[in-house]
């Protein structure tokens, strides 16, 4: 594992060692990583619910060989990019 510094203000750094005190997480560390793990759960779910969309709208279509390739999201990105650009 790798390691990473960050500053941040007396009163985020009070409250992270609140959160370890109490019991919740083990370390200031487990702490922010779990943080990390949930901001990722929720750009997944955005993006997700975004592509959704855009094939429900039928703004973006996907032939079969698309649908098979193993980087469908990949392609739906890319598509959902040039669409938002040509509009």
């Amino acid at each position: 594992m790798t390691s990473l510094n960050i500053s941040l203000p007396d009163q985020l750094k009070a409250y992270i060692e609140s959160r370890v005190a109490s019991g919740d997480y083990g370390t200031p560390s487990e702490y922010v990583r779990e943080l990390v793990r949930r901001d990722k759960q929720i750009n997944v779910q955005r993006l997700e619910g975004t592509l959704l969309n855009a094939l429900q709208s039928g703004d973006i279509s996907l032939s079969e060989g698309e649908l098979n390739d193993p980087s469908l999201l990949k392609v739906l990105r890319k598509k959902l990019n040039s669409r938002h650009k040509s509009v």
